[in-house]
């Protein structure tokens, strides 16, 4: 156990800011959901607008650290070739 008095302060800090992380990269992972499901509906419109918000929640987190940038990238290629593909399909 920590000692000293900065010591009992980072071990609080760190756990703030795992509590943190771990909400945000479950919203993330609820963002992704939510674009899957509407893809799966073959809804293209709700899939459009879960994506803008997913890409834009995913680009922040990027930016803070939290997910690699690549893998921010990864997904969002994923799914819009995804949401392009249902967009051809329909049409």
């Amino acid at each position: 156990m920590s000692n000293t008095k900065s010591a009992k302060k980072r071990v609080v800090q760190s756990e703030k800011n795992r509590r943190k992380n771990s909400s945000q990269k479950s919203m993330i992972r609820t963002f992704i959901k939510k674009v899957y499901i509407a893809i799966l509906n073959k809804n293209e419109e709700s899939a459009i607008n879960a994506f803008k918000s997913m890409q834009s929640n995913i680009d922040k987190c990027s930016q803070k650290g939290l997910i690699h940038k690549n893998t921010g990238s990864r997904y969002k290629s994923k799914l819009s070739k995804k949401i392009k593909f249902i967009s051809t399909k329909s049409n």
